[in-house]
């Protein structure tokens, strides 16, 4: 039997998935899906990661050969995980390794971190893919509720889940390399509760810009991101949800200045039409925002998994870019609202990712027949 050897990651072949800082000793992994690819010949692998949190403990999967087969908590400290033992030593596996959970904001201590790995055999080369998609969204895209029981309401790490995930799945469908910038809660000009600090365009530029804290600024996360390392064919853009809710949401207030904003509805509880139109110039500029990003990607606005209110909204906006661009490789897309298949806190359960990710795949090959 050969002797399990430790590697740090710059000495062996592997693919790293998500936004990074740059560093792989150790590898930080910041959004959701965020994740490690290595193909393995050996009969045991091992990894060790390195978390810490004080609100919003990090999970992980484990995918083997295309199939997601183990889930873990992360520990506090450092810990060495058994992938898998036993197995074929003259077999390759393709092993990944997701972040079930999206970037906490909440909590400025949540961090994980991969170190090193273990195995008896050898690591082989991951060839890079060459289908390579964003995924930008909301609580939706980071999986929330699409694990669980139905009747969970409680907001806990436990409830996001990458394999259940809509990106992942289509990934998965497509051969597709994916990274996800995502936060619950979060929308185009507010979030769900009329606050304009939670929009995803101010910070998207940035690694991983709506963390907070020493050790998450020390990481980089406020730092510049660097878009030429990663081109995408497509950016998939799916948000809107929380800026809807907040139509029905009493107005935010800045308690330091007064300041309040608010998406109001008229008195027949129709959208306030200043409000919607300022809903669809901040949805124009992201996508203007975005092509200085990724110049040959197509722009694509997805909607609709849990309601379709903004939709023309949304259509206008991709009108209104095209029309003030000149750019047609942009559309709006509306997704299926699959409500016989809701998971935990009524958000999208694991059917309704699935119908989302049928659409999605059937999109992207008729984009390319």
């Amino acid at each position: 039997m050969s002797e399990v050897k430790r590697y740090t990651l710059p000495e062996v072949p592997h693919l790293v998935h998500g936004r990074t800082n740059g560093s792989l000793t150790p590898l930080t992994l910041f959004w959701t899906a965020a994740g490690l690819e290595l193909n393995v010949r050996g009969s045991e692998l091992w990894v060790e990661f390195t978390a810490d949190w004080d609100i919003h403990e990090p999970w992980y999967s484990f995918m083997v050969n295309g199939e997601f087969f183990s889930r873990r908590m992360a520990q506090k400290g450092t810990e060495r995980v058994c992938v898998f033992r036993g197995m074929d030593p003259e077999k390759v596996k393709n092993v990944r390794i997701f972040k079930d959970t999206q970037a906490m904001n909440a909590d400025p201590e949540s961090v994980l971190q991969i170190n090193a790995v273990e195995t008896d055999g050898e690591f082989l080369p991951v060839p890079e893919r060459n289908l390579k998609i964003e995924f930008i969204g909301d609580s939706i895209t980071s999986g929330e509720g699409d694990i669980g029981a139905k009747a969970e309401t409680d907001w806990i790490s436990m409830f996001f889940s990458a394999e259940n995930n809509y990106a992942v799945m289509v990934s998965r469908a497509l051969n597709a390399d994916i990274r996800v910038s995502s936060q619950s809660g979060w929308g185009v000009c507010c979030g769900w509760n009329n606050d304009p600090n939670s929009a995803i365009p101010p910070i998207y530029g940035q690694l991983c810009g709506l963390l907070s804290g020493e050790k998450n600024i020390a990481l980089g996360a406020k730092e510049p991101y660097d878009f030429t390392k990663w081109q995408p064919n497509y950016v998939f853009i799916n948000l809107g949800t929380n800026d809807c809710g907040a139509f029905s949401q009493p107005a935010w207030t800045n308690e330091t200045t007064g300041e309040t904003f608010q998406n109001r509805r008229t008195e027949d509880g129709k959208l306030n039409p200043e409000d919607e139109a300022r809903f669809v110039h901040g949805a124009t500029a992201f996508l203007k925002q975005l092509r200085g990003y990724y110049p040959n990607a197509r722009l694509v606005w997805i909607y609709g998994m849990l309601g379709l209110e903004l939709a023309s909204a949304l259509q206008k906006a991709i009108d209104d870019y095209k029309a003030e661009t000149g750019d047609t490789n942009a559309e709006f897309l509306s997704l299926t609202d699959d409500l016989k298949n809701r998971g935990c806190r009524d958000h999208p359960g694991v059917g309704a990712h699935r119908t989302a990710a049928n659409e999605l795949v059937a999109y992207i090959k008729k984009q390319n027949a």
